[in-house]
Protein backbone atom coordinates (compact mmCIF):
# COMPACT_ATOMS: atom_id res chain seq x y z
CA UNK A 1 0.00 0.00 0.00
CA UNK A 2 2.65 2.45 1.05
CA UNK A 3 4.25 2.05 -2.51
CA UNK A 4 1.12 1.88 -4.70
CA UNK A 5 0.74 5.41 -3.05
CA UNK A 6 4.44 6.88 -3.52
CA UNK A 7 3.42 5.66 -7.35
CA UNK A 8 -0.18 7.88 -7.09
CA UNK A 9 1.87 10.78 -5.71
CA UNK A 10 4.68 10.21 -8.41
CA UNK A 11 2.41 10.40 -10.79
CA UNK A 12 0.66 12.83 -9.67
CA UNK A 13 3.51 15.51 -10.14
CA UNK A 14 5.07 14.32 -13.25
CA UNK A 15 1.73 14.68 -14.96
CA UNK A 16 1.29 18.96 -15.09
CA UNK A 17 4.52 18.48 -16.89
CA UNK A 18 3.81 15.77 -19.11
CA UNK A 19 0.67 18.19 -20.53
CA UNK A 20 2.92 21.38 -20.65
CA UNK A 21 4.50 19.17 -23.86
CA UNK A 22 3.53 19.13 -27.09
CA UNK A 23 3.74 17.20 -30.02
CA UNK A 24 6.13 18.33 -33.24
CA UNK A 25 5.06 20.77 -35.65
CA UNK A 26 6.14 19.45 -39.39
CA UNK A 27 6.42 20.69 -42.63
CA UNK A 28 8.57 20.29 -45.91
CA UNK A 29 8.62 21.69 -49.17
CA UNK A 30 11.00 22.61 -52.00
CA UNK A 31 11.70 26.05 -52.06
CA UNK A 32 13.53 27.95 -55.13
CA UNK A 33 17.18 28.99 -55.13
CA UNK A 34 16.60 32.65 -54.38
CA UNK A 35 13.63 32.52 -52.75
CA UNK A 36 12.99 32.47 -48.62
CA UNK A 37 11.79 30.76 -45.99
CA UNK A 38 10.87 33.04 -42.87
CA UNK A 39 10.05 32.16 -39.30
CA UNK A 40 8.42 34.38 -36.76
CA UNK A 41 8.31 33.44 -33.31
CA UNK A 42 7.62 35.35 -29.99
CA UNK A 43 8.78 33.03 -26.94
CA UNK A 44 11.76 30.46 -28.04
CA UNK A 45 14.77 29.59 -29.90
CA UNK A 46 15.31 29.60 -33.34
CA UNK A 47 17.48 27.08 -34.83
CA UNK A 48 19.06 27.28 -38.49
CA UNK A 49 21.08 24.56 -40.27
CA UNK A 50 22.29 23.62 -43.89
CA UNK A 51 21.07 20.86 -45.63
CA UNK A 52 22.53 18.86 -48.50
CA UNK A 53 18.79 17.65 -49.41
CA UNK A 54 16.38 19.90 -52.00
CA UNK A 55 13.72 20.37 -49.48
CA UNK A 56 13.70 22.92 -46.62
CA UNK A 57 12.68 21.25 -43.24
CA UNK A 58 11.18 22.74 -40.20
CA UNK A 59 10.05 21.09 -36.96
CA UNK A 60 8.71 23.14 -34.24
CA UNK A 61 8.18 21.91 -30.16
CA UNK A 62 6.39 24.13 -28.06
CA UNK A 63 6.30 24.08 -24.27
CA UNK A 64 4.71 25.81 -20.97
CA UNK A 65 4.81 26.48 -17.82
CA UNK A 66 1.11 26.80 -16.88
CA UNK A 67 -0.74 27.57 -20.28
CA UNK A 68 -2.33 25.50 -22.49
CA UNK A 69 0.06 24.76 -25.19
CA UNK A 70 -2.68 24.14 -27.70
CA UNK A 71 -3.78 27.62 -27.52
CA UNK A 72 -0.74 28.35 -29.64
CA UNK A 73 -0.86 27.06 -33.16
CA UNK A 74 2.08 27.28 -35.88
CA UNK A 75 0.45 28.18 -39.05
CA UNK A 76 1.86 28.00 -42.90
CA UNK A 77 1.62 31.14 -45.84
CA UNK A 78 2.76 30.78 -48.74
CA UNK A 79 3.39 33.59 -51.12
CA UNK A 80 5.57 34.03 -54.67
CA UNK A 81 7.81 31.55 -53.83
CA UNK A 82 8.58 32.38 -49.95
CA UNK A 83 7.10 30.75 -46.81
CA UNK A 84 6.62 32.07 -44.05
CA UNK A 85 5.95 30.18 -40.95
CA UNK A 86 4.16 31.87 -37.47
CA UNK A 87 3.80 31.01 -33.83
CA UNK A 88 0.37 32.59 -34.05
CA UNK A 89 -0.82 33.27 -30.02
CA UNK A 90 -4.74 33.76 -29.23
CA UNK A 91 -5.71 37.13 -29.91
CA UNK A 92 -6.20 39.44 -26.52
CA UNK A 93 -9.65 39.81 -25.35
CA UNK A 94 -8.86 43.45 -25.50
CA UNK A 95 -9.24 43.57 -29.06
CA UNK A 96 -12.61 42.45 -29.48
CA UNK A 97 -13.47 44.74 -26.77
CA UNK A 98 -11.64 47.51 -29.15
CA UNK A 99 -11.82 46.55 -32.23
CA UNK A 100 -14.62 49.18 -33.29
CA UNK A 101 -12.78 51.91 -31.50
CA UNK A 102 -10.90 54.78 -33.90
CA UNK A 103 -8.35 55.19 -31.37
CA UNK A 104 -7.02 51.91 -31.83
CA UNK A 105 -7.00 51.35 -36.10
CA UNK A 106 -3.53 49.82 -35.68
CA UNK A 107 -4.79 46.75 -33.30
CA UNK A 108 -6.10 43.80 -35.10
CA UNK A 109 -6.41 39.94 -34.54
CA UNK A 110 -3.18 37.80 -34.47
CA UNK A 111 -2.36 36.53 -38.22
CA UNK A 112 0.68 35.11 -39.82
CA UNK A 113 1.62 37.24 -42.57
CA UNK A 114 5.09 37.61 -44.10
CA UNK A 115 7.33 40.28 -43.70
CA UNK A 116 6.72 43.27 -41.76
CA UNK A 117 2.94 42.47 -41.98
CA UNK A 118 0.86 40.54 -39.71
CA UNK A 119 0.47 41.05 -35.87
CA UNK A 120 1.41 38.84 -32.99
CA UNK A 121 0.01 40.24 -29.80
CA UNK A 122 0.65 38.07 -26.72
CA UNK A 123 -1.35 38.66 -23.43
CA UNK A 124 -0.69 36.28 -20.39
CA UNK A 125 0.99 33.31 -22.25
CA UNK A 126 3.94 31.91 -21.38
CA UNK A 127 3.59 28.97 -24.85
CA UNK A 128 7.22 28.82 -25.90
CA UNK A 129 7.78 27.48 -29.25
CA UNK A 130 11.66 26.26 -30.65
CA UNK A 131 12.08 26.00 -34.33
CA UNK A 132 14.00 24.24 -36.36
CA UNK A 133 14.67 25.07 -39.90
CA UNK A 134 17.28 22.89 -42.20
CA UNK A 135 17.65 24.96 -45.65
CA UNK A 136 19.31 24.15 -48.85
CA UNK A 137 21.93 25.79 -50.76
CA UNK A 138 20.65 29.11 -52.50
CA UNK A 139 17.72 29.56 -50.09
CA UNK A 140 17.21 32.39 -48.01
CA UNK A 141 16.68 32.54 -44.37
CA UNK A 142 14.92 34.79 -42.25
CA UNK A 143 14.33 34.47 -38.88
CA UNK A 144 12.66 36.06 -36.35
CA UNK A 145 11.56 35.98 -32.30
CA UNK A 146 11.58 38.19 -29.31
CA UNK A 147 12.61 35.83 -26.07
CA UNK A 148 14.74 33.46 -27.66
CA UNK A 149 18.36 32.95 -29.12
CA UNK A 150 18.84 33.05 -33.01
CA UNK A 151 21.26 30.11 -34.11
CA UNK A 152 21.98 29.75 -37.56
CA UNK A 153 25.01 27.54 -38.32
CA UNK A 154 26.46 26.71 -41.79
CA UNK A 155 24.07 28.12 -44.23
CA UNK A 156 24.69 29.00 -48.15
CA UNK A 157 22.58 31.75 -48.91
CA UNK A 158 21.83 34.96 -47.73
CA UNK A 159 20.40 35.33 -44.25
CA UNK A 160 18.91 38.07 -41.68
CA UNK A 161 17.95 37.97 -38.09
CA UNK A 162 16.44 39.25 -35.85
CA UNK A 163 15.45 38.83 -31.59
CA UNK A 164 15.02 41.30 -28.50
CA UNK A 165 15.94 39.11 -25.61
CA UNK A 166 18.40 36.19 -27.43
CA UNK A 167 21.98 35.95 -28.51
CA UNK A 168 22.44 35.57 -31.78
CA UNK A 169 25.09 33.46 -33.56
CA UNK A 170 25.00 33.49 -37.45
CA UNK A 171 26.96 31.66 -40.30
CA UNK A 172 26.67 31.99 -43.75
CA UNK A 173 28.30 31.76 -47.02
CA UNK A 174 26.19 34.44 -48.31
CA UNK A 175 25.79 37.74 -46.93
CA UNK A 176 23.92 38.22 -43.61
CA UNK A 177 22.31 41.07 -41.07
CA UNK A 178 21.92 40.35 -37.23
CA UNK A 179 19.70 42.57 -34.72
CA UNK A 180 18.96 42.42 -31.40
CA UNK A 181 18.42 44.01 -27.98
CA UNK A 182 20.04 42.49 -25.07
CA UNK A 183 22.59 39.77 -26.20
CA UNK A 184 25.55 39.40 -28.11
CA UNK A 185 26.45 39.12 -31.78
CA UNK A 186 28.38 36.04 -32.93
CA UNK A 187 28.59 36.50 -36.94
CA UNK A 188 30.57 34.88 -40.16
CA UNK A 189 29.57 35.87 -43.58
CA UNK A 190 31.25 34.07 -46.91
CA UNK A 191 30.31 37.18 -49.65
CA UNK A 192 32.73 39.51 -49.86
CA UNK A 193 30.04 41.99 -51.93
CA UNK A 194 27.04 43.05 -51.46
CA UNK A 195 24.38 45.86 -52.95
CA UNK A 196 23.00 46.94 -49.74
CA UNK A 197 23.51 48.12 -46.56
CA UNK A 198 24.42 45.00 -44.33
CA UNK A 199 23.53 46.10 -40.35
CA UNK A 200 24.43 44.38 -37.12
CA UNK A 201 23.24 46.03 -33.89
CA UNK A 202 22.44 45.16 -30.55
CA UNK A 203 22.35 47.12 -27.12
CA UNK A 204 23.89 45.42 -24.57
CA UNK A 205 26.78 42.90 -26.03
CA UNK A 206 29.30 42.45 -27.93
CA UNK A 207 29.80 42.04 -31.53
CA UNK A 208 31.89 39.97 -33.50
CA UNK A 209 31.97 39.90 -37.42
CA UNK A 210 34.16 37.52 -39.34
CA UNK A 211 34.30 38.78 -42.88
CA UNK A 212 36.63 37.37 -46.12
CA UNK A 213 39.79 39.30 -46.61
CA UNK A 214 39.62 40.93 -49.68
CA UNK A 215 36.07 43.16 -48.61
CA UNK A 216 35.82 46.24 -49.65
CA UNK A 217 33.12 48.26 -47.25
CA UNK A 218 32.51 51.68 -46.11
CA UNK A 219 32.03 51.23 -42.30
CA UNK A 220 30.51 53.42 -39.61
CA UNK A 221 30.65 51.76 -36.01
CA UNK A 222 29.23 52.91 -32.68
CA UNK A 223 30.06 51.78 -29.19
CA UNK A 224 28.87 54.43 -26.38
CA UNK A 225 30.29 51.62 -24.07
CA UNK A 226 32.73 49.26 -25.31
CA UNK A 227 36.04 49.32 -27.21
CA UNK A 228 36.49 48.56 -31.12
CA UNK A 229 39.16 46.52 -32.94
CA UNK A 230 39.74 45.51 -36.31
CA UNK A 231 41.91 42.50 -38.14
CA UNK A 232 41.73 44.40 -41.27
CA UNK A 233 43.61 47.61 -42.60
CA UNK A 234 41.10 50.96 -41.83
CA UNK A 235 41.26 54.11 -43.10
CA UNK A 236 39.88 56.19 -40.72
CA UNK A 237 37.21 59.00 -41.75
CA UNK A 238 36.57 60.12 -38.10
CA UNK A 239 36.93 58.52 -34.39
CA UNK A 240 35.42 59.53 -31.13
CA UNK A 241 32.73 62.18 -30.30
CA UNK A 242 30.57 62.38 -27.72
CA UNK A 243 29.06 58.67 -28.37
CA UNK A 244 31.93 57.13 -28.92
CA UNK A 245 31.89 56.02 -33.14
CA UNK A 246 34.77 54.67 -35.72
CA UNK A 247 34.11 55.96 -39.80
CA UNK A 248 36.35 54.44 -42.15
CA UNK A 249 37.18 52.53 -45.41
CA UNK A 250 38.40 48.83 -46.10
CA UNK A 251 39.79 48.47 -49.39
CA UNK A 252 38.15 50.61 -51.52
CA UNK A 253 35.29 51.03 -49.51
CA UNK A 254 31.56 51.56 -51.27
CA UNK A 255 29.40 49.40 -49.73
CA UNK A 256 28.26 50.15 -46.10
CA UNK A 257 28.64 48.26 -43.10
CA UNK A 258 26.78 49.49 -40.32
CA UNK A 259 27.90 48.13 -36.81
CA UNK A 260 26.41 49.56 -33.62
CA UNK A 261 26.43 48.60 -29.75
CA UNK A 262 25.92 50.43 -26.39
CA UNK A 263 27.24 48.44 -23.94
CA UNK A 264 29.59 45.91 -26.01
CA UNK A 265 32.88 45.53 -27.83
CA UNK A 266 33.07 45.51 -31.65
CA UNK A 267 34.98 43.46 -33.30
CA UNK A 268 35.65 42.91 -37.25
CA UNK A 269 37.59 39.68 -38.16
CA UNK A 270 39.27 38.99 -41.60
CA UNK A 271 39.22 35.32 -42.67
CA UNK A 272 40.82 33.67 -45.80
Amino acid sequence: MRNLLIATLLVACVAPVARAQSADFSWSGVIQRGKAVEIKGVNGNVHAEFTSGNDVQVTATKHARRSDVSSVSVQVVQDDGNVTICAVYPTPARWYRRSNSRNNRNDGPNECRPGSAGRMNVNDNDVAVDFMVRVPTGVKFFGNTVNGNIEASGLRGDAAVNTVNGRITLETTGIGSAETVNGSIDASIGASTWTESLEFRTVNGSINLRMPKDVNATVHAGMMNGGFQSDFPLMVQSFGGRNRHVDGTIGTGGRALELHTVNGRIHLQSVP
